[in-house]
């Protein structure tokens, strides 16, 4: 990755100077890293990180599973579609209220968890961070996404 140019570094609208290159830079560095991981998997970003918040907790509906990971029906729904044909998950109407969709996982999608279980090893790893620094930084950005709401 080039290192920041030296000769920006003094003007406010220096690349180098931008928090937000520096979260979308990271962000994409982040994807280059997952994605041997969860291709071996068979899972994108998006329908892993889908996929933890239903090992969490299972039967959870569309709307829960988008609250949690800031993401709309309309958004979200494809993702549920491609696990479901994927033999993951399976969807259904709640039966005490047709307007919602349940989302629950299939044995498969129960038994992926084991194999998951080494990708944030993985990506810890890759990080160089201990736990210390992880979690303090993972706390700062919570923060920063939080202030930027």
């Amino acid at each position: 990755m080039p290192k920041p140019s030296p000769k920006s570094s003094g003007s406010l609208l220096s690349l180098d100077r931008q928090l937000c290159f520096a979260v979308y830079s990271t962000a994409h560095a982040f994807a280059r890293r997952y994605k041997p991981l969860l291709d071996a998997l068979g899972l994108t970003y998006p329908q892993y990180v889908v996929m933890l918040v239903l090992w969490e907790e299972d039967g959870l509906t569309v709307g829960d599973i988008g609250a949690r990971l800031l993401l709309d029906s309309a958004t979200l729904t494809p993702l549920l579609k491609r696990l479901e044909a994927a033999g993951l998950l399976t969807r259904e109407r709640d039966p005490e209220d047709e307007r919602r969709v349940r989302i629950r996982l299939t044995d498969a999608g129960r038994e992926l968890r084991a194999k998951a279980e080494s990708v944030p090893r993985a990506i810890g790893c890759a990080t160089g961070l201990d736990l210390a620094e992880m979690e303090r930084l993972q706390g700062e950005l919570l923060k920063l996404r939080d202030a930027l709401g």
